[in-house]
């Protein structure tokens, strides 16, 4: 496992957590600190508000986006996310759009990527781990 103790959590970590999974919870016990990208915020409103429990949903996040630190893109994620998605050009390896931003933020703050999507791997100098 990689351990500079500081991690970047992907939306479905997040949703884990919120599922209340008790492998996350202790890997989170773990750690140094931990960040998580405007883009899994966003991605987090948009699956709440086309939820059964809308009210209920928002509400969570809007708890836990006041209990943790929001990395936003700005000019330098900008550069990441081009360099980024350019590599997985020539690879022929494409990421969602979303994905690339999330890459482009875990690589501009030296962070290490918890996430279950195995697609983040085609992503050079990434750190990532699944928990």
């Amino acid at each position: 496992m990689l351990k500079n103790g500081k991690y970047l959590l992907d939306t479905n970590i997040i949703i884990a957590l919120f599922a209340d999974e008790a492998n996350i919870k202790t890997h989170l016990a773990k750690t140094e600190e931990v960040f998580i990208p405007s883009i899994a915020v966003g991605e987090l409103y948009y699956g709440a508000n086309k939820s059964q429990r809308v009210t209920e949903n928002l509400a969570k996040i809007e708890n836990f986006v006041l209990n943790n630190v929001i990395l936003s893109c700005d000019a330098q994620t900008s550069r990441y996310y081009g360099e980024v998605k350019n590599s997985l050009r020539i690879k022929g390896r494409p990421l969602p759009e979303n994905d690339i931003w999330i890459a482009a933020i875990t690589i501009q703050y030296d962070l290490i990527l918890v996430t279950r999507d195995a697609h983040f791997n085609e992503v050079k100098s990434l750190k990532v781990v699944n928990w």
